[in-house]
């Protein structure tokens, strides 16, 4: 492995640093984002049992925001139980909306990663096409040179593209799974608010 960065030259060391960069946030996120750990089932039905209209229910708000994404959704709607159905739906769609931010952090990066790796393999393909035609001068042609430029060239243009690729398809995979997540969410929440209004037993 070593043979190969030293024959790849210094601009493999920024994608080295990418795909390091990339395989951390790909390994954070598959650990954060589980279905049981963002929408777990059951929690709207506990909460629903569990709340009671006039008493104090500051200890069951506090557990289900520690709880969960959807319970921080689900708190933010049990907290305005006794306003407008307006109101209680605006508190859930801001809450919803801090928790749909969380859930995309760092797929910005892992995005961008995907998106500039190839364009990174280039940079490296084009420093080593430089090194090739630079050692070309009339009749002091060296083998050794073409050889070290053509590495540099082959071996960035690769590894730019081993890195996008499973980085694309991670980055596709966790925006659909943070997509169904907040899709669930916004609907529990629906339910929450008809459950609360009378609406749906």
């Amino acid at each position: 492995m070593f043979e190969i960065v030293k024959a790849a030259g210094w601009p493999i060391w920024p994608l080295l640093l990418a795909s390091v960069i990339a395989v951390a946030l790909i390994l954070e996120r598959l650990l954060t984002l589980r279905r049981n750990k963002i929408v777990p089932p059951g929690l709207l039905q506990r909460a629903v049992g569990e709340f009671r209209r006039g008493a104090d229910n500051s200890r069951l708000l506090a557990d289900l925001e520690r709880h969960s994404p959807l319970g921080r959704v689900l708190a933010a709607g049990l907290r305005n139980v006794g306003t407008s159905r307006e109101v209680m739906k605006e508190s859930i769609e801001e809450a919803g909306a801090a928790v749909a931010h969380e859930l995309n952090r760092y797929l910005t990066t892992l995005g961008t990663i995907a998106s500039i790796s190839p364009l990174m393999g280039l940079f490296g393909t084009v420093v080593g096409m430089i090194e090739i035609f630079g050692s070309q001068t009339p009749g002091t042609g060296s083998p050794q040179q073409l050889a070290s430029g053509i590495s540099i060239a082959l071996y960035n243009t690769g590894f730019g593209i081993f890195i996008a690729v499973p980085a694309m398809i991670f980055w596709r995979h966790f925006r659909a799974l943070v997509d169904t997540f907040v899709i669930q969410m916004e609907q529990q929440a629906v339910r929450l608010v008809e459950y609360m209004h009378g609406e749906r037993k």
